[in-house]
């Protein structure tokens, strides 16, 4: 379903949508009251919401969307702007998963294949990691038996068997205290960032942390990380140090690689091309860290979709650190936690309520 005031953006991308087999738009509104009372009678997977609308807004709609479908994926739709980003972050802590900017003009519509693409990309990686929506393709008859409107989806793409997962063997690895904390997110992070970090206080190593999110976005997810759990938390700049005690969030539009200078870390920002259709990326981050902190790192993964950090998360076991997983039932999208937990290269794979308390554990010893 789509959420839009503008009939240009609307016509847009359905039209974006729909050239895409395996995707069909149920349903377009113009506000968000048109939205919410359409959901009598239409049931999506997946909501694009505007955040500025006449009548009711992104962020008045979102309690009432879910209160009427409780598992329903909410991408928030947003033009990169300071306070649309502050609205976007604020949406997803009431519930919205993810967030993409949008095009603003004609122009840039006729001329956003970079858009395209990454639309394409997290709604098909949202429905993937996505246990309701794969419940209900399950569901789906067959493709021959279908009718016209539910042929676009075809379930069976999608689907895969249930892998049975093995931790990494406890005496594998270094089990001493890590010297840096390296987190990795995507969609549904913003809200488990906040739930793993507050138990962060007092850490006497650096935390860098990548969520795959725009430009502007990550200042404001900055803030907020700081407001809410009280833990010292910056945008990351080029040459910036690490400090011990403080997050340091992945800037969007650039890559956040570990350096050194002299006996000082720091902060590189890299604008080199997107990995996994992301940047910033979390692989890149995790490959810059092993030069320096070799076997002492130790990584946290949480829901996200793809599988952006499972190869620089498997060179670091390689060199002896450690990974935790956040597991599948607390996860928005079990894409970037599943795909190291199916990779057996994990210590630990937990509900998101026990990775904090398990990090500030491993820094006690």
């Amino acid at each position: 379903m789509l959420i839009d005031d503008s009939a240009v953006v609307r016509g847009f991308i359905t039209r974006l949508l729909e050239a895409d087999p395996d995707i069909s738009v149920i349903y377009s509104a113009q506000n968000g009251e048109v939205g919410v009372n359409a959901l009598d009678r239409q049931r999506p997977d997946i909501i694009l919401l505007d955040v500025e609308m006449p009548v009711m807004d992104g962020i008045t709609a979102i309690p009432y969307i879910l209160k009427k479908i409780p598992d329903v994926k909410i991408i928030m739709c947003s033009t990169l702007t300071t306070q649309n980003a502050a609205i976007t972050i604020k949406a997803m802590g009431l519930g919205a998963v993810d967030c993409i900017g949008k095009p603003t003009s004609t122009n840039d519509i006729q001329n956003q294949a970079s858009f395209r693409e990454t639309l394409l990309h997290k709604i098909k990686s949202i429905a993937e990691g996505s246990a309701s929506i794969q419940a209900r393709l399950r569901n789906l008859p067959a493709p021959e038996t279908t009718s016209a409107t539910t042929a676009t989806a075809k379930p069976t793409s999608l689907l895969s068997p249930k892998t049975a997962l093995q931790l990494r063997p406890a005496h594998e690895g270094y089990a001493g205290k890590p010297e840096i904390i390296a987190i990795g997110s995507s969609t549904g992070g913003p809200n488990a960032i906040m739930s793993v970090i507050k138990h962060f206080a007092n850490f006497d190593v650096p935390i860098v942390l990548t969520q795959h999110m725009p430009a502007t976005f990550t200042k404001i997810l900055a803030d907020n990380i700081k407001l809410q759990t009280g833990i010292d938390c910056v945008e990351a700049t080029d040459k910036m140090p690490l400090m011990n005690g403080r997050v340091h969030v992945a800037a969007g539009g650039f890559h956040m690689l570990i350096d050194r200078d002299g006996f000082q870390k720091i902060i590189r920002l890299n604008d080199g091309p997107m990995e996994n259709f992301c940047k910033p990326a979390v692989d890149p981050m995790l490959r810059s860290l092993i030069p320096i902190y070799g076997e002492k790192i130790l990584t946290v993964i949480l829901t996200g979709m793809g599988a952006d950090g499972l190869l620089g998360a498997r060179e670091i076991t390689t060199r002896g650190g450690r990974v935790y997983a956040q597991d599948e039932a607390t996860s928005v999208v079990w894409g970037m936690p599943g795909a190291v937990a199916k990779a057996g290269i994990c210590s630990a794979i937990l509900p998101l309520d026990d990775i904090g308390p398990a990090v500030r554990k491993a820094m006690l010893k």
